[in-house]
């Protein structure tokens, strides 16, 4: 069993065209497909070529009615808030970011993305993905001493410790990995991300 995912295309339609050709079971779209929530339409029309097996939550630059439409209009599956069991594991999603300065369509306050987050409390083992990192870590990395991720997201991976973490949102990270206290963390960027599952049974049994 694979997963593919990925996030921040931002209308990178020939970066998404080339994601969609890696063999997976399962893509899951991160966030921020597009800028602004403008031009989804060419990005679900390339998304739809995995349609069934596409699970999108929003970035900051889509809203949660924005990605309902899209889905709806593609038969691609929401996954903003849900879960999915998938071979002895659980995988979540919760899309959105913290405040940034831009005031995007897609923001939480931290005490929101708490409670949002706290829906996933006790699922395990857990593959958790969101759109945004957890905050001063490698993965919120954006510059020397400047860090954009939620303190929400850091405290509930700390918790409820998932077996592998993904997010996108801070560009400057892409590609990078960290360990936040006992789970892997990737932020996937429009690079992607394949996990096999295989792999997560060698390195932590469950």
């Amino acid at each position: 069993m694979k997963i593919l995912v990925f996030s921040d295309i931002h209308s990178d339609l020939r970066a998404l065209e080339r994601l969609l050709e890696i063999e997976a079971d399962y893509y899951f779209a991160a966030g921020d497909m597009v800028n602004w929530a403008r031009g989804l339409d060419a990005a679900g029309q390339v998304l739809a070529k995995r349609a069934g097996h596409m699970y999108v939550i929003p970035g900051n630059h889509e809203s949660e009615n924005d990605v309902e439409n899209l889905c709806s209009r593609y038969s691609l599956h929401n996954f903003h808030g849900k879960s999915l069991w998938v071979d002895g594991f659980h995988i979540g999603g919760l899309g959105y970011s913290n405040p940034t300065p831009f005031d995007t369509p897609g923001e939480y306050s931290e005490s929101e993305m708490a409670a949002r987050l706290a829906e996933f409390n006790g699922k395990a083992p857990l593959i958790m993905i969101c759109h945004c990192p957890p905050k001063n870590t490698l993965l919120d990395r954006a510059g020397k001493d400047r860090h954009f991720g939620s303190s929400s997201v850091l405290e509930f991976i700390q918790r409820e410790k998932p077996v592998y973490f993904f997010c996108g949102h801070i560009h400057e990270a892409e590609g990078v990995s960290d360990i936040i206290g006992e789970t892997p963390g990737v932020n996937v960027g429009k690079r992607g991300f394949l996990l096999d599952f295989d792999k997560i049974r060698q390195e932590s049994p469950q």
